[in-house]
């Protein structure tokens, strides 16, 4: 696993101490630029979904939240959808400080903030984790494929099932195939409903 050894794999650190050390960290330079960290929110009382994203965007870095964004709205409109309110799972992202113009977070720095967010992964101990774009699975397994080539295939971390899939910006993104992007995430989450033992949306 991707540097899952950066950390004591007991999982007994509670979110509290990891938050601090967080927001404290200057490991990567992007700790140069950030307004604020952003750390994962929601219920940290074992989930059922764990959703891990790439990297604060603008609005999450002002407001030191994750998903507060367009991306974020798309997120909680999927949650929703998946019958779930926002504060029943728990959201975080691979990396905890936006990097300069949005771009992907780079190998260095998804591997300087790996131990906080497998920590809170560990921590929260969700019955199945969403990864929301490649950057998100590299963070948890260092696969270094497209995330269309590894969407709607179960992966595990830690004895957690993962589904991979597309970016809630991605689906705003692209335009021309957004309408199918959005029929893929869909069937994905139907995908996460089943393994969870719950009924199906339409």
């Amino acid at each position: 696993m991707f540097l899952s050894s950066v950390i004591d794999p007991s999982g007994e650190e509670g979110l509290a101490p990891l938050r601090k050390r967080c927001s404290n960290c200057t490991k990567c330079d992007l700790s140069k630029t950030r307004t604020n960290v952003v750390f994962g929110e929601g219920n940290c009382e074992q989930p059922d979904i764990c959703f891990v994203g790439e990297a604060p965007g603008h609005n999450e870095d002002e407001q030191g939240a994750p998903f507060v964004g367009r991306s974020g709205e798309m997120l909680t409109k999927i949650i929703e959808a998946m019958r779930y309110r926002r504060d029943e799972v728990y959201v975080c992202n691979a990396v905890a400080c936006r990097p300069p113009g949005n771009r992907p977070p780079e190998k260095h720095e998804l591997a300087s903030c790996n131990e906080f967010l497998l920590g809170q992964i560990r921590a929260v101990r969700p019955k199945v984790i969403v990864a929301l774009g490649a950057s998100a699975v590299a963070s948890m397994t260092g696969s270094k494929k497209v995330i269309r080539d590894l969407r709607g295939k179960w992966l595990e971390w830690e004895g957690i099932p993962v589904m991979p899939t597309y970016h809630p910006s991605s689906l705003i993104k692209q335009q021309a195939d957004g309408k199918e992007m959005k029929k893929f995430v869909w069937a994905d989450m139907q995908m996460v409903l089943t393994k969870l033992g719950r009924k199906k949306t339409d």
